[in-house]
């Protein structure tokens, strides 16, 4: 039997039983059950505090709710799947066991400033959830590369081996991407903290409710300004799902990385078994599925966000039922990413990094050309000069299947009187890379200072 709906007074028939289904969010909306009791408990307590409803109500209101919160968490209430949404079950389950006093709760409220109040919670609680996942995931990132501030590896341009980097060097890169994404996250919380409960439909309410002490009691920084922008402001779903987005963005890089790195052609990094996978009909194959998921899932949240502004682009004010299909779109973000980023930790922190096979390749390549051309203009070649002459020069290496570092002198002087022993020094790999201390370089002494600013940067999140 069809459960009774809490607006059907207006009606004379019955929703057709297709209609329900279609309307129905309780599907998804049930994962805001939390969120809804909570705010309708501050809401309560407020309604009670102001004289609104009497005071006993108020207390039983609120200690029947922390009672529904309680036998949903142990599983002793389930969900109905007939209710229309999560507020409507509420609500209901509280009037069936308190009567009159459960019917006062909505009392200066609407569903509009309800739904409001409880997506922008559950969104600000688990947004924090990612960042705090990030900040962890950086942790790993900071201590891999204290050990290899001294692994030589190739820096590629156009996936071309183009100068020598260290390893250190290189994944701090990705440091810094996600340290932004940290405070793009923190940027959207501060801006997303204002409370919306007490707009009402969308005009308020005659009520003489105290819409900052449910803010401070929800733990929101000040309440929104305008009723109308309270119940159909979505920015910070918008927003979340764009810096989700682009922090997927950088794990979809990242994980290209991993999946390059540790394929036979590179032989980089070796993952741990623990975090591969291996196949049905070849026994040597070990597969570097959890990057190459995590690169796939990076579609399934851009996906996410052009639904989001999609539903948007086009709404007049204020709310709309179109902004129901805010939920999936948001939740599904939130999930994928969080379990992206907490796999993808474990898989990098366990996984070996092959410092032989990365020297070998950076001796490969003629990475060291730039610094060879750099010796040239040091000793007071123009750099196009000197340039056209390293270029005849590893033309002539590639010839004869040698390296910068094997030429001999005369070698080198037959392409240029100006070269002296010190062109040894200067193509030496890891001179090559100690040698580029600017701030930012991938000198030691540099990356220590990323290093040092990246563990300043976690600690005062701590």
């Amino acid at each position: 039997m069809q459960s009774k709906k809490m607006w059907e007074g207006r009606f004379k028939k019955a929703l057709d039983s297709k209609v329900n289904d279609f309307n129905s969010s309780i599907s998804f909306d049930q994962r805001m059950y939390k969120e809804d009791i909570t705010g309708s408990m501050a809401h309560a307590a407020m309604l009670g505090r102001q004289g609104i409803i009497p005071k006993e109500d108020s207390e039983l209101i609120i200690k029947t709710l922390a009672e529904i919160l309680s036998d949903i968490e142990s599983g002793t209430l389930s969900f109905d799947p007939e209710a229309e949404d999560i507020h409507m079950f509420v609500e209901a389950e509280l009037t069936a066991r308190i009567g009159d006093a459960g019917k006062r709760l909505h009392t200066a409220r609407s569903r509009n400033d309800q739904v409001a109040l409880d997506t922008r919670m559950y969104v600000r609680k688990h947004l924090a959830e990612i960042k705090d996942s990030v900040l962890t995931l950086i942790w790993a990132i900071e201590k891999k590369a204290e050990n290899h501030l001294e692994s030589v590896m190739p820096g590629y341009t156009h996936l071309q081996r183009a100068q020598p980097v260290t390893f250190a060097h290189y994944v701090m890169a990705y440091a810094q991407m996600l340290m932004r994404d940290v405070t793009r996250i923190e940027d959207a919380l501060n801006r997303m903290n204002y409370l919306p409960l007490g707009s009402g439909a969308l005009a308020t309410t005659t009520y003489p409710i105290d819409r900052e002490s449910v803010a401070e009691a929800l733990g929101f920084d000040g309440v929104m300004q305008n009723s109308i922008d309270g119940v159909s402001d979505r920015d910070y779903c918008l927003e979340s799902a764009s810096i989700l987005a682009i922090l997927m963005t950088h794990m979809s890089r990242f994980s290209e990385e991993i999946i390059l790195w540790c394929s036979s052609e590179f032989g980089f990094i070796e993952l741990d078994d623990a975090f591969s996978t291996g196949s049905s009909i070849m026994p040597q194959k070990k597969n570097p599925d959890i990057a190459e998921l995590v690169r796939g899932k990076c579609g399934r949240v851009y996906g996410s966000l052009i639904t989001l502004l999609t539903v948007m682009k086009g709404l007049p004010l204020a709310y709309n039922k179109d902004m129901q299909e805010d939920k999936e779109a948001i939740f599904d973000a939130l999930d994928n990413v969080k379990l992206c980023i907490d796999i993808f930790t474990q898989m990098f922190d366990t996984m070996t990094v092959r410092v032989s096979v990365l020297r070998r390749a950076a001796s490969k390549g003629f990475i060291n050309a730039t610094d060879c051309a750099d010796y040239l203009v040091k000793n007071g070649l123009p750099f196009r000069d000197a340039y056209k002459i390293t270029g005849q020069i590893i033309a002539y290496c590639i010839d004869t299947d040698k390296t910068l570092e094997a030429l001999t002198l005369d070698e080198y002087k037959s392409f240029c009187p100006v070269f002296e022993n010190g062109v040894y020094e200067a193509v030496d790999l890891m001179n090559c890379v100690n040698g580029r201390k600017v701030t930012g370089g991938p000198a030691a002494v540099s990356v220590r200072k990323q290093l040092d600013d990246c563990i300043k940067f976690l600690n005062d999140r701590k």
